[in-house]
């Protein structure tokens, strides 16, 4: 492979626009921009997570999910390609099983925290969120994969069972108290 960026700046977007894959241009704060960045900056917190000390199978599932979002970067960068297939999907609902397998069944609802790890894990669901209701509001104005919509869902719900994995090797989840009241 060559080198893809031998230059880190090119000026071209001074102007408020970026390029996409396709050669044509686009606002900077264009929706599909918007969801551009946001899957970035879901990549950028499960890297957060993955600096911690995680158990070897949540490093391997999050490092597959990096890539993931990359391979979803990419499609988003290039108007109707589809480049997240439902084997993307199948792949993460078999991850979300096996790893949610241990768990014992939610009683209480569970505030984000535990340690540093979950923490981190659970800010990357929250962004996971963000992504998602954008892909939604994308869909609204253009045609998109419908895979990568499925895939950014069901990434919310690991995310969210990898925090409870986290947090109960040390710490604990900590649940909502609904008497707790402050004033």
């Amino acid at each position: 492979m060559g080198h893809r960026l031998s230059k880190i700046y090119t000026r071209t977007g001074d102007a408020g626009t970026t390029g996409l894959g396709n050669g044509s241009r686009v606002e900077k704060d264009s929706v599909r921009m918007q969801v551009i960045g946001e899957t970035d900056e879901l990549n950028s917190f499960i890297g957060s997570v993955l600096v911690q000390d995680v158990p070897d199978s949540v490093r391997e599932c999050l490092t597959d999910v990096q890539h993931a979002l990359f391979d979803l970067g990419g499609e988003l960068a290039v108007p109707d390609s589809e480049t997240l297939s439902k084997d993307y999907v199948t792949a993460l609902e078999q991850a979300l099983d096996n790893l949610n397998a241990d768990l014992p069944p939610l009683k209480e609802f569970i505030l984000p925290g535990g340690n540093a790890a979950a923490a981190a894990c659970h800010q990357a669901r929250a962004v996971c969120r963000r992504v998602e209701r954008r892909l939604v509001g994308l869909a609204r104005e253009e045609r998109i994969n419908e895979e990568s919509r499925k895939y950014v869902n069901r990434l919310s719900d690991l995310l969210f069972v990898i925090a409870r994995i986290l947090a109960r090797r040390s710490g604990g989840e900590v649940y909502w108290d609904p008497s707790r009241k402050r004033g």
